[in-house]
């Protein structure tokens, strides 16, 4: 750990008090930036000499990544991000602002919802990254690494992932074809049963085929006519027309059920989070054994409790221990195997799922590529192996095509030795034959991935130093009216009344009855939860004042739960250089400095609005300092173990401060913990540096 007396310049910031106007000043909404020429984009922006240290620049044995070029390049389409503002500290965008206030766009050729979309979706993604010391495969770092530790948490982002990109993928394709069979598009589906026909009366299906796919690939106005869009909630998969959205109002054009929304992307969100729920509901009413097939009527109990298949997994022992047949626990031999079972097979499923998406979206970042990333090379790459296969259709006759498929299947069935063999051989002479020939290596080889997408915008503001604002946040309820739409537009079979009836349904009040005798039901469930979430919060607050206690006689482990709940006046907005924390129980705030030779980021306990200059930085005393170059690892650690989280939760209904693990290059292990912006603070650790990141 560096020694006390480091000099403040080299590792700690100055807060935003204390910045100059044109360093904090934040653009009016709606403005349109006239770039700068282009001498001076890589205008320096600060007066000190960058001496040629190797912290400070990059080896040419290890070059930089895509994603690194990519962020430091002079880009055609600039948003505030991307000016140069030539101060020497970073330049605040509108990280405490209204989403409305921020400059729009903040990346070129990139709105700022969507851009919001992928940060937040981001967050939840990522957990730890390790530096990585050679070239990463495909040129893009922020690959999963193979050594990926499996938590159950990690599982669940994984499967929502999976419903964000894949299902929603797949359930729109979908609905495109019950739109098509439907005939209720009287003029797109006779064009494609005469396109159909024709080919398939000279034998051409196959050629017709990838010909398609190849316009689609390489001329994109063609997608939206073949297929022209609509939201997705309005579309009915089994009879391919109208339908009034599930949620009841069509509150967004992307997610299933057509919910409201505060911001682009917020409904799906929620959706994948509660398909997981419901498969987490399902699996633990079987293992409790639920059946309300059987359960008598009139219960006088069952009416009044809560369900227990909501509260814990312990309703599984409780009542395997009131069966008759019941085997007592310590005598049961399977259930350790079954369990190390399990969860050894959980990694590689949860390994899958990941590839599974990586892929999804390496293809959809293709076919339609996201600035900077360049925008025809993918398509032009996926274009010329479809090329190919469309000529090998037109001299491949029915019964050749049969013969080579019926071959492949008998090689697969009996050439069993022959194969193993090439696989030993291929093993020994070629050892990551494998990795080399993964697609990410190969066809889609510098595609990225919507996390590597997100990196690559994340360091163009750090680039620039301007760092991106954090996806807005707030607790209103999102609004209960249906999101714009042109009907006119829609290519259904529907006149515009019918489209506005199913957007806006009819709400049907309930018909009191005036016979009814009006008797207000006690509920004993809701009594006893009352009662107990009381008690619980007692016992929470009554927990966090011994751990006060215990932090003030010296109990490391207790100084690093205080402030786990922060009060409102703690959770106030900061950034993007300052963020309140703490540091073994102390308050204070950790500091990231640019304006030196050397990036670094510090944590203080000093505060700074009375001084300023040079007087600042002698008040200013880091309890440590690391340079950015210097950080090795990143792990997100929670402020309270899963359990506790669930507790206090359910009893304050309060935020958990969580924190920031930084490892260095010489093995120091950095622990900050309360850390309101927890998110944002990793998200510009991980972004400012040279490293090669890998997910862990």
């Amino acid at each position: 750990m560096p020694m006390p007396g480091y000099v403040f310049r080299d590792g700690g910031a100055i807060p935003d008090a204390d910045l100059p106007d044109n360093a904090t000043s934040t653009l009016a909404p709606g403005t349109h930036f006239e770039p700068p020429p282009a001498e001076f984009r890589h205008t320096s922006t600060s007066n000190t000499p960058t001496f040629n240290t190797p912290t400070s620049s990059t080896s040419t044995s290890n070059p930089p990544t895509e994603s690194h070029a990519l962020a430091e390049a002079d880009h055609e389409h600039k948003g505030a991000a991307q000016l140069p503002h030539f101060a020497t500290e970073v330049k605040d965008l509108g990280w405490s602002d209204h989403p409305k206030d921020v400059p729009k766009p903040l990346v070129g050729g990139l709105p700022n919802e969507e851009l919001w979309t992928l940060v937040r979706r981001f967050n939840k993604q990522m957990y730890h990254v390790k530096a990585m010391s050679g070239p990463p495969p495909g040129g893009l770092d922020l690959n999963i690494a193979d050594e990926d530790e499996f938590s159950p948490d990690k599982l669940r982002s994984n499967i929502e992932r999976l419903y964000m990109t894949v299902i929603i993928g797949l359930m729109g394709f979908g609905k495109h074809i019950a739109r098509l069979r439907s005939w209720k598009e009287p003029r797109r589906t006779a064009a494609y049963c005469a396109a159909y026909t024709i080919a398939w009366f000279f034998n051409f299906l196959i050629p017709l085929f990838f010909t398609t796919l190849v316009v689609l690939i390489v001329y994109p106005p063609a997608r939206p006519i073949l297929f022209p869009p609509a939201p997705l909630a309005l579309v009915s998969s089994k009879t391919g027309g109208v339908q009034s959205p599930k949620a009841g109002v069509l509150g967004s054009h992307d997610s299933m059920t057509g919910a409201p929304e505060k911001h682009q992307g917020e409904a799906v969100e929620q959706e994948a989070s509660n398909f997981v729920s419901g498969f987490a509901h399902i699996a633990l009413s079987s293992a409790t054994g639920k059946h309300e097939q059987s359960d008598p009527g009139n219960d006088p109990v069952g009416g009044s409790v809560p369900d227990p298949t909501n509260m814990a997994i312990e309703g599984a022992k409780a009542k395997e221990s009131t069966s008759r047949a019941a085997s007592p626990e310590h005598h049961d031999k399977t259930k350790q195997p079954m369990e190390e079972a399990m969860w050894t097979k959980m990694r590689p499923i949860m390994h899958v799922i990941g590839d599974i998406s990586d892929g999804w979206e390496r293809f959809a970042n293709a076919l339609s590529p996201t600035p900077p990333f360049p925008q025809d090379t993918p398509r032009l790459k996926l274009a010329g192996v479809l090329v190919p296969a469309i000529a090998i259709s037109l001299l491949t006759t029915s019964a050749m095509f049969m013969k080579m498929t019926t071959f492949s299947i008998g090689l697969g069935f009996f050439g069993d030795p022959i194969i193993w063999r090439a696989l030993d051989w291929l093993n020994h002479e070629f050892p990551n034959w494998q990795k080399l020939l993964e697609i990410r290596n190969t066809l889609l080889k510098g595609v990225p991935t919507n996390a590597q997408l997100t990196i690559t915008l994340l360091r163009i503001g750090e680039a620039n130093k301007a760092p991106l604002p954090p996806p807005p946040t707030s607790s209103a309820p999102p609004p209960d009216r249906p999101k714009s739409l042109n009907g006119d537009e829609l290519n259904l079979d529907a006149s515009h009344a019918e489209i506005q009836d199913a957007i806006h349904p009819d709400a049907v009040a309930p018909v009191p009855d005036p016979h009814a005798t009006t008797k207000k039901k006690h509920n004993p469930g809701a009594k006893i939860l009352g009662f107990l979430k009381g008690t619980t919060k007692t016992g929470v607050e009554s927990k966090l004042g011994i751990d006060r206690l215990r932090a003030a006689v010296g109990d490391q482990h207790a100084k690093n739960h205080l402030g786990v709940l922060p009060t409102p006046e703690e959770q106030t907005p900061s950034g993007p250089i300052d963020f309140k924390a703490r540091y073994k129980g102390r308050k204070g705030w950790v500091y990231i400095n640019t304006s030196a030779t050397v990036p670094c980021v510090s944590f203080t306990t000093h505060a700074t609005e009375d001084t300023s200059g040079e007087d600042r930085d002698l008040t200013l005393k880091p309890v440590f300092s690391i340079p950015i170059e210097e950080i090795q690892e990143l792990k997100k650690i929670g402020g309270l173990g899963w359990k506790a989280k669930i507790i206090v939760g359910w009893a304050t209904d309060r935020q958990v401060a969580d924190g920031l693990e930084i490892v260095t290059k010489k093995s120091e292990t950095y622990r900050i913990t309360a850390i309101p912006l927890r998110e944002e603070l990793f998200n510009r650790l991980v972004t400012m540096g040279h490293q090669k990141w890998e997910s862990f």
